[in-house]
């Protein structure tokens, strides 16, 4: 198995729910500069691919790969310490998920997203998952939801240090096993991948950034409660604006 060296990984990217700190320097671009990287920390992971769409992933999430700017498989390679083939596998899979685009002798251009598309994105969501959160939350016993509320407080947790990657990663898991507790696979399959999407948000300051983590997160803390109380109205009301301001 080939190892990956991740530039910047910080902690044992292995462990579940800790996605790594990604930053992509300038040579990674393709570019050439004159100043040498930190020593990078080895991971190990069963699927080198895994890891580095995981860690590509990241990077999207946090705004190191920037919109617009196009980067090389071998280059990316080179900074991850594998070759050139994990990274374009990943690539293409991040091509197929609308994050990249395809620049033939090149590399990939990581898309730019306006609001316009978010905002699609946000209402295509919305449509899925509010009627069935109102159906699970007649259905639904207490105990249930009471389960989920370590994923809710994982969400408060990241944003609480303007950990965007790990929101991200939380704020994910957290929709999924609510969605999960409808039964169907199809729906959770499809709500997962539009959520993933809707991630790849506009960059903000790192204090808009905080404060619109923070918002979001105690939506889910809200609307848990809600849940637990069968409180049908003020989980369409905290469903809908949920939605309405979703971009993370």
């Amino acid at each position: 198995m080939e190892q990956v060296r991740a530039w910047d990984v910080v902690g044992p990217y292995a462990s579940a729910g800790t996605p790594p700190d990604v930053r992509v320097p300038e040579q990674a671009r393709g570019e050439h500069t004159h100043s040498e990287p930190a020593a990078p920390r080895t991971v190990r992971r069963h699927s080198v691919r895994g890891q580095i769409l995981d860690a590509l992933r990241s990077a999207l999430v946090d705004g190191e790969l920037t919109p617009g700017e196009v980067y090389s498989a071998p280059a990316l390679g080179t900074r991850f310490g594998v070759s050139a083939t994990p990274v374009r596998e990943a690539m293409q899979q991040l091509a197929v998920e609308g994050a990249v685009e395809v620049v033939p002798n090149r590399g990939f251009r990581v898309s730019e997203r306006g609001p316009r598309e978010l905002a699609e994105l946000a209402e295509v969501r919305a449509l899925i998952e509010v009627p069935v959160m109102l159906r699970l939350a007649r259905t639904v016993p207490a105990g249930s939801w009471y389960a989920l509320r370590p994923l809710a407080d994982a969400t408060v947790a990241a944003a609480a240090v303007g950990d965007r990657a790990g929101y991200a990663e939380s704020d994910r898991a957290f929709h999924r096993a609510v969605l999960e507790l409808s039964g169907n696979a199809q729906l959770v399959q499809v709500a997962d991948d539009l959520h993933r999407r809707s991630q790849w948000a506009l960059s903000t300051s790192t204090a808009g950034r905080r404060a619109e983590l923070l918002a979001d997160a105690s939506e889910h803390t809200a609307l848990l409660d809600a849940l637990i109380a069968r409180d049908l109205t003020a989980v369409q009301s905290l469903v809908r604006e949920h939605f309405n301001g979703a971009d993370v």
